[in-house]
């Protein structure tokens, strides 16, 4: 009889850790907002700052942080890719495992070479993307960001309305996180720890 219940007292003390282990082991916790299972920008389809056409499935290894901009924004978007190299910074050694890409909202001015230029003045190793106005609109409305071009006073004189989140994708290149693009790079460096 001391025996069973020493044999049920063990086993009952197992799955407690084993529970304990599971919880302690479980669901990340993030700063920014869970964003899993949404399937945000499985339908990327862009060309790179070299002319590559590219996919999330290219990133494939990396958590991505991704973010909509484009090079000619007077405040928003220098700051937010300042903050991002600042999170390179502060990752280290891991800063490897984590790719930037700024997706432009402005494909009409951001060619290739000119996104190139710009991405990498906050970090060599950011990746700009831009292609069609079709390619943007699909890749936009996958990630559910806004952008509207603002009329100025001539054709060539105008500017882009758009959303300035980061979105962290984890590396199967699912979408895990959505941070307001001035969160701080210490937000950053810790949801990228998370995923990594």
């Amino acid at each position: 009889m001391s025996s069973f219940f020493s044999l049920r007292t063990l086993f009952a003390g197992l799955a407690c850790a084993m529970a304990l282990t599971l919880a302690a082991c479980g669901e990340a916790e993030f700063r920014g907002s869970d964003i899993s299972g949404t399937k945000l920008g499985a339908e990327t389809a862009m060309v790179d700052d070299g002319g590559q056409a590219r996919t999330l499935a290219d990133y494939r290894g990396k958590v991505l942080v991704v973010f909509f901009g484009f090079t000619q924004c007077p405040d928003v978007c220098p700051t937010s890719m300042s903050q991002l190299a600042h999170a390179m910074e502060l990752l280290g050694d891991d800063a490897g495992k984590v790719q930037v890409l700024m997706i432009s909202v402005d494909p009409e001015r951001d060619t290739p070479e000119v996104l190139s230029s710009y991405v990498k003045t906050f970090d060599p190793s950011f990746v700009g993307l831009t292609g069609t106005p079709e390619q943007l609109a699909t890749t936009a409305k996958s990630f559910r960001a806004h952008y509207a071009k603002v009329p100025g006073a001539t054709p060539d004189d105008y500017t882009m309305d758009h959303g300035s989140s980061f979105y962290i994708l984890d590396q199967s290149g699912e979408a895990r996180v959505l941070l307001r693009g001035d969160a701080p790079a210490e937000d950053v460096v810790h949801d990228v720890r998370e995923l990594l």
